[in-house]
């Protein structure tokens, strides 16, 4: 499968209801313009381009990257779940002091002093406290997004209040299981300020236990993971079962071991989803793509197509005297898909206003925007095509921080044959 050919699949509802309010004036340029009468004016090209697409990604079609575990615990019988606290009849989160600091705890929640939170003690939070929000998960070094989920969960905040801190506690380190082999432990850490509170309108740190209103698999981390919307991957640890609160100032990540900066937020970036590869002179070609929201937000999406062969600027690495094109960014979906029953929404993720059912802002942070064009006018030849983002700042990508090991935002580019 070639790469983001997944969420191409899974990503379309509102490219195919854009594309059947597009008129026969946008094929004579590189902006979609007009209106039209009926779905038969859809030019094949972009029918073929939008087919079978949804904005959430169903949980069989998530991207799964290979973990340091081994064996994978999501390749463990019912019975090695239940012993290892992989299932939710055995599952247990303890929330402790860090031995190797002076944090202060009035009431440790651990496994030996029988005070451990277990799954009944979660799901009656969950009754009170339980959040749901869209978000991306997207790898640090890795081009493509892994998937969009609607996530489900407790925040981490109202756990973290039940061990009752008192003093010198600064941050939060947390981990999975790991087959009790230290050369296999994955762990990450936050500020206690990121955990406790978030500016209005940002979104909470969450104890996970759904995706897309259904249970997580163990593939996707279940029963417990944490999700830290905004940040990379590494973040939102699978399998969680402990918290160790700490006045250690300093990062344990495993991530930050191996030379990434683990702190950075998401990124702004464009990605193609549909790219004919060849295409015949006089045809208009469909070419539709997804754009990832990071901190800076989203204004615009841009392409940018030139010959193969044409000299590139000197002194010019990230094209910016380029004759960039803005693209199309699609409207919000009435039909969300990701296997959510009739494609709505269950009431009510926090983007989502729940007066008008639609979000707060689009493009939403911290989720994807899709995108599309129309470009017409190539003579044969072989060509480059290239897309990016300008963020909310007017800042074109990969700025602010083209730097390896802060997340990937490398502009992307792939070859389109025109044949006579």
């Amino acid at each position: 499968m070639r790469p983001f050919e997944r969420m191409v699949r899974e990503h379309g509802h509102v490219t195919r209801r854009y594309f059947l309010g597009t008129g026969a004036a946008g094929l004579a340029g590189v902006q979609l313009a007009g209106a039209l009468d009926s779905p038969r004016d859809v030019p094949p090209a972009l029918a073929e381009a939008v087919a079978g697409m949804e904005f959430l990604t169903r949980k069989e079609d998530f991207k799964y990257l290979p973990t340091r575990e081994d064996p994978a615990p999501e390749t463990f019988s019912p019975k090695k779940r239940r012993e290892t606290g992989l299932d939710p009849e055995t599952w247990e989160l303890e929330v402790v002091p860090d031995p190797g600091s002076n944090a202060k705890l009035e009431h440790v929640m651990s496994k030996e002093l029988g005070t451990a939170l277990n799954w009944n003690g979660l799901m009656a939070l969950a009754k009170t406290k339980a959040v749901r929000f869209i978000s991306v998960m997207t790898c640090t070094n890795v081009a493509q997004p892994e998937g969009v989920g609607l996530w489900e969960g407790v925040p981490l905040r109202d756990v973290v209040w039940m061990a009752r801190p008192v003093a010198n506690v600064r941050r939060v380190f947390y981990s999975g299981y790991h087959n009790d082999d230290p050369k296999q432990l994955f762990q990450s850490s936050l500020t206690m300020s990121r955990v406790l509170e978030e500016p209005p309108g940002e979104l909470p740190v969450i104890l996970c236990y759904k995706m897309n209103g259904e249970w997580l698999t163990p593939k996707l981390g279940g029963p417990v993971r944490m999700i830290v919307p905004g940040s990379y991957g590494n973040k939102s640890i699978k399998w969680l079962q402990r918290v160790v609160l700490t006045n250690n100032y300093q990062l344990n990540d495993t991530y930050a071991g191996w030379n990434n900066d683990t702190e950075s937020p998401m990124k702004t970036c464009a990605r193609f989803a549909h790219v004919p590869e060849k295409a015949r002179a006089g045809e208009a070609l469909a070419v539709t793509g997804f754009a990832q929201v990071g901190l800076s937000g989203l204004s615009k999406v841009q392409y940018w197509i030139c010959p193969k062969d044409a000299p590139l600027p000197a002194d010019d690495p990230y094209f910016s005297a380029a004759d960039w094109k803005d693209a199309t960014i699609l409207p919000p979906p009435e039909d969300w898909g990701g296997g959510l029953p009739g494609g709505k929404l269950p009431p009510v993720p926090l983007q989502i206003d729940p007066a008008s059912g639609k979000p707060y802002e689009w493009p939403m942070r911290w989720a994807v925007a899709h995108w599309a064009a129309l470009i017409d006018g190539l003579a044969p030849g072989r060509y480059l095509l290239r897309c990016r983002t300008i963020d909310g700042k007017g800042i074109a990508q990969p700025m602010p921080r083209p730097l390896p090991k802060t997340g990937h935002n490398k502009i992307q580019q792939v070859e389109i044959v025109v044949e006579a």
